[in-house]
């Protein structure tokens, strides 16, 4: 996977109290039982990790965490 990808399941780890191990690409926020609240601070604190920009509908519960990864790199990219 990809650097981003990685950094994004070290933030999920770190901020959100999940088990690194347990986060896999194909699952959604939802089925990591992120409400809406923990996405709002998930996507700030990747602005800040990642030095992007992101809009509320960047990252959505039904998201896999790699279509968030995904996102994110785009952002970086500049293609976002």
């Amino acid at each position: 996977m990809s650097d981003v990808y990685e950094r994004l399941v070290a933030l999920l780890a770190e901020g959100f109290g999940l088990e690194a191990g347990e986060i896999e690409p194909e699952l959604t926020f939802s089925e990591l039982e992120m409400d809406s609240l923990a996405l709002v601070e998930l996507g700030l604190t990747a602005q800040q990790e990642f030095g992007v920009t992101l809009a509320d509908e960047d990252i959505q519960s039904g998201d896999t965490i790699a279509q968030a990864a995904k996102t994110i790199e785009a952002k970086t990219a500049g293609l976002g």
